[in-house]
């Protein structure tokens, strides 16, 4: 099963939508705008596919924080976990879980060669 997580209200996630229903592929959304995001899962992802992919340092809720407050979200994973809960907009858009792992971000590629 297909999970993607994000806003949604984000043209990249309007975009990946989009691939999904073309190829047909079912899948649950999770707005973590709206739902929230839990430690557990972003453990996952911290874990499986890295601080780097994960945290969104291109955004504007990164160049809002101050350089205390991203030195702080940055020091060590239990502080990224809390700045993720209390910041979703800080996590890459979108986060699709798939069979075979994560896709992080969109590419219109990859999206294209995803199979049910």
């Amino acid at each position: 099963m297909f999970k993607i997580y994000g806003i949604k209200n984000c043209n990249s996630m309007k975009k990946a939508f989009d691939a999904l229903q073309a190829k047909g592929i079912d899948y649950q959304f999770h707005d973590y705008k709206k739902q929230g995001i839990d430690a557990s899962t972003l453990e996952v992802w911290l874990k499986d596919i890295g601080a780097e992919k994960v945290l969104n340092k291109k955004g504007t809720t990164w160049r809002k924080l101050t350089a205390d407050e991203q030195a702080h979200a940055t020091n060590n994973q239990d502080n990224l976990i809390e700045a993720l809960i209390a910041q979703p907009s800080l996590i890459k858009r979108p986060v699709l879980q798939t069979p075979q792992g994560f896709v992080i971000g969109f590419d219109e590629e990859t999206y294209q060669n995803l199979s049910a």
